[in-house]
């Protein structure tokens, strides 16, 4: 989508610290950081909330689990470490383009919200 800022990042229509890329995720480090690690995980592909996806889907977003292991121990928080996905306005989602955000390197209260 055009007007979408994860899809103009995805496609490097807009600058970020990018930290991993393939041809279905693309992560990058939060500009507004919450933890020591914060980073934000983008399919490629526009989907606009987990409301919005599809069985279809599924190996999508699978794939961005799998990245978020996999980065989380490339940024040295493998065993401690959350994944966020904000889902809707009244959780707190601002861009409307499914993402995780990976949180690590520093202790983690419950609840979280």
């Amino acid at each position: 989508m055009k007007d979408c800022i994860f899809c103009r990042i995805a496609a490097g229509e807009i600058p970020a610290t990018v930290v991993f890329k393939d041809d279905e995720v693309v992560a990058f480090r939060d500009l507004s950081p919450q933890a020591p690690v914060h980073l934000l995980l983008v399919p490629r592909r526009h989907i606009a909330s987990l409301d919005e996806a599809h069985a279809a889907d599924a190996s999508l977003l699978g794939r961005l689990l799998l990245a978020a292991k996999d980065l989380a121990a490339r940024e040295g928080i493998a065993g401690g470490y959350r994944l966020v996905n904000n889902c809707g306005p009244s959780a707190g989602q601002s861009v409307f383009h499914v993402h995780l955000h990976l949180l690590g390197g520093r202790p983690m209260g419950w609840p979280p919200g």
